[in-house]
């Protein structure tokens, strides 16, 4: 589906095969100066012949665009390598290009998953078949950095970059105030939340998402563009609405806790999840994964607050109330 959203502004759905999302909202500013392409989809060649049929239905020459990539994850970058040239502008964030240029595998996040409790021999297969393992860019091109606050120019619009750490490190939505425009990638959706994963003690995504959420309820926007589903108009209902699901999120977790300590994989299988199973055992491995990631990302959360400790058993790392 092709849309025009306002003066030359336009929504690409890319296809995104076998997951659950269905589709990337690419956004396209064009410009007979240079276009602007606003996130890409999996690299994977129906993605790639979505977004090529798009662009030449709406009078878009690729090569004459340059690319804006809201966060790493593989659904939105992935299709750069294929979409770059030596003339392209392509601009990400900081916190998320040294992700990429630091990776070194799964390893840090497979032995951090299984001093948290998961079995970690599932997990290592389950991450090598997921899309964001088989779809991504094949080749890193030159990164023009932004910051918070920083200007990008295309076509009638000027949009101000807002730095939105949660879903990734770096991930960083566009504003633009004169048409009370928000280009959200994936820090707010309409039907779906967000996954906030934490697989590092060194980071506390939870407390940073939640601080986004309310540094973007104070922008005043009429239409929200998000990476995926339906657009919005004001988003400020649904950022109230994420608020309180992840307070709720918390005092689940808490509740768990208070029934005796445990290690993150054991209150993943406890909490309430959108999956039709009855049973955790009966969840996709890869769904247990961010399952598991969604719960450390809380655990982590009330661990900064005071209101959990943990310690060691074993091998392992379980958690209890504070006493």
């Amino acid at each position: 589906m092709i849309e025009e959203i306002s003066p030359d502004l336009f929504r690409i759905q890319v296809p995104l095969p076998n997951t659950p999302l269905k589709f990337l909202n690419s956004y396209v500013i064009r410009s007979p100066r240079r276009s602007l392409i606003i996130d890409t989809g999996l690299n994977h060649d129906i993605c790639f012949e979505a977004l090529q049929t798009g662009l030449k239905q709406i009078g878009v020459d690729p090569s004459g665009a340059d690319l804006f990539i809201t966060h790493l994850h593989a659904d939105h970058f992935g299709l750069v390598s294929r979409l770059a040239t030596a003339d392209t502008r392509v601009y990400f964030n900081r916190p998320d290009a040294e992700i990429i240029e630091s990776w070194e595998g799964f390893g840090p996040m497979l032995e951090y998953a299984g001093h948290n409790g998961f079995p970690v021999d599932r997990l290592r297969a389950a991450l090598a078949a997921h899309p964001g393992s088989r779809f991504g860019s094949e080749w890193v091109p030159p990164l023009e950095m932004l910051a918070d606050g920083d200007s990008i120019e295309a076509g009638p619009y000027r949009f101000r970059c807002v730095s939105t750490p949660g879903h990734t490190l770096g991930h960083m939505c566009l504003y633009e105030p004169r048409h009370r425009l928000l280009i959200a990638g994936d820090h707010i959706l309409i039907d779906i939340t967000p996954n906030i994963q934490c697989w590092s003690d060194a980071e506390n995504p939870l407390k940073a998402y939640l601080e986004s959420l309310d540094k973007m309820a104070g922008l005043d926007v009429a239409r929200t563009l998000p990476g995926h589903r339906r657009l919005m108009a004001d988003p400020r209902p649904r950022i109230a609405e994420l608020q309180a699901h992840h307070q709720a999120r918390l005092a689940e977790v808490l509740a768990i806790l208070a029934e005796g300590p445990r290690n993150a994989f054991e209150i993943a299988a406890r909490m309430t999840w959108d999956i039709q199973a009855d049973r955790w055992e009966d969840f996709p491995v890869a769904q247990q994964w961010f399952a598991t990631g969604e719960a450390l990302s809380h655990l982590r959360y009330l661990e900064e607050e005071g209101k959990i400790t943990r310690f060691t058993a074993g091998e392992g790392v379980r958690f209890s109330l504070e006493e």
